[in-house]
């Protein structure tokens, strides 16, 4: 949601005469586009300001801005050293607020929608569409519903201009986003959820594939499974966040489901769709988690057999309900936890990717490093290709590696690849 917000900000800076620069140290207006979710998030955010103090010593013009998600605490932190603090939420108003050098426009409650922005799409194949913004949920370790505010859904006719739009335009991935994606409801008609708005947008004429991220587990309607399954753009691939594999734990941290209802949700899942690719997201440490109740978690991963996972090591967050927790496990303690998980899941995961190997599978390159072309499959997984210049002699190379050649204009396209290696987070492979 960040990367889709700080296309936005690009337009808005585009449409009223700034360049982008790859060098910092070039530019006259640098925005940073903060996330209040981690301490370790902000932290980066203050070791960037002793580096703007010395650009501004050379450029006196030079102004900075932070906006994202910044609760009021870090607000008041930062004031000192940005020039702007300025909501996500004004962005339609930001013009103004540059010209007019006003400071502080956090607090300033602006009637905008500022999704209706267009966005400046960071490439030409993959665009980030959201559909909704804010949470209503209020987990208690988690500053979303604080910085983004009450969930506000887009009218899906709205949205589905915006994936024609971009379809047209050719682009081959579309990722529908919200902080509880499937907990959407159009607010122009009750007829439309988020199961009735992923079957509108397959229906969508064009090459292209369906992704989307956050979904909530007490959200997951059979509805959205079916939707899921049958519609053929729809990729195989869901981030399903489980957060704790304990039930007192998931009470604590105002998960209203438990274990035993997200297995059955999961072997649902995989009924219907046998392929699919399951990441999930995890707290370790999380107040007053004890050891049997770490082994809970760690054994529900053994359980089911995640292909990926991103897993956080608990920090307390202002305005949250569990900063008032005593904050009990070690920072030690968590990293030895978290660390447990990963073996587990390097294990899974390589089980998982082996599957794979000698298989033809469709992937989308995404870019070009060194001698390598990267790409994702519909499942979601990193394929990595050998990659050599199409003006390089193929007489040269050992037999069979001239199927190696690819040109750099693959990068954005869709190609069949033959899986010859399987890593616990990756693939390898070679375009067919």
């Amino acid at each position: 949601m960040n990367k889709s917000d700080s296309e936005r900000i690009a337009s808005v800076l585009e449409n009223v005469g700034y360049k982008t620069t790859s060098k910092m140290n070039e530019a006259d207006l640098i925005v940073v586009n903060m996330c209040s979710v981690r301490q370790s998030a902000v932290d980066r955010v203050y070791g960037l300001t002793p580096k703007f103090k010395k650009l501004k010593t050379k450029n006196y013009k030079l102004k900075t801005v932070l906006t994202g998600c910044v609760l009021k605490k870090d607000l008041r932190k930062f004031r000192d050293n940005f020039d702007y603090l300025l909501s996500i939420k004004t962005l339609p108003f930001w013009p103004k607020f540059l010209k007019e050098n006003s400071y502080f426009s956090f607090n300033i409650q602006k009637n905008s929608n500022y999704l209706k922005i267009g966005s400046r799409y960071s490439n030409n194949f993959s665009a980030f569409i959201p559909i909704s913004n804010g949470c209503n949920n209020f987990c208690s370790y988690c500053v979303v519903p604080f910085t983004r505010g009450p969930l506000i859904c887009r009218d899906y006719k709205e949205i589905l201009k915006e994936v024609k739009n971009v379809i047209q335009k050719g682009y081959k991935e579309i990722w529908l986003l919200g902080q509880n994606v499937n907990d959407y409801k159009s607010p122009t008609t009750s007829l439309v959820n988020f199961a009735k708005l992923l079957n509108l947008v397959n229906d969508i004429p064009g090459n292209f594939w369906i992704r989307f991220t956050s979904p909530h587990p007490k959200d997951f309607s059979n509805e959205l499974i079916d939707a899921m399954a049958e519609g053929k753009k729809v990729t195989e691939y869901l981030n399903l966040p489980v957060q704790s594999g304990d039930n007192e734990i998931l009470k604590k941290m105002n998960r209203p489901y438990t274990v035993e209802q997200y297995k059955d949700l999961i072997k649902k899942i995989r009924q219907k769709i046998p392929n699919i690719t399951l990441s999930t997201d995890i707290i370790v440490g999380f107040p007053g988690e004890t050891e049997k109740q770490f082994e809970n978690t760690a054994k529900l991963f053994k359980e089911i057999k995640y292909d990926m996972a991103y897993i956080a090591r608990y920090s307390p967050r202002p305005q949250t309900a569990a900063v008032n927790l005593d904050d009990n496990i070690s920072k030690k303690e968590k990293k030895r936890r978290e660390k447990i998980l990963t073996e587990i899941l390097k294990k899974t995961a390589h089980e998982k990717n082996k599957k794979y190997i000698g298989k033809e599978v469709g992937v989308l390159i995404n870019t070009k490093k060194n001698n390598f072309l990267i790409g994702k499959t519909r499942t979601y997984k990193t394929v990595k290709m050998p990659f050599v210049r199409p003006q390089q002699n193929t007489r040269h190379l050992p037999t069979g590696q001239a199927g190696k050649i690819q040109d750099i204009r693959l990068v954005g396209s869709f190609v069949k690849v033959k899986i010859i290696n399987a890593l616990p987070w990756g693939l390898k492979g070679e375009v067919v």
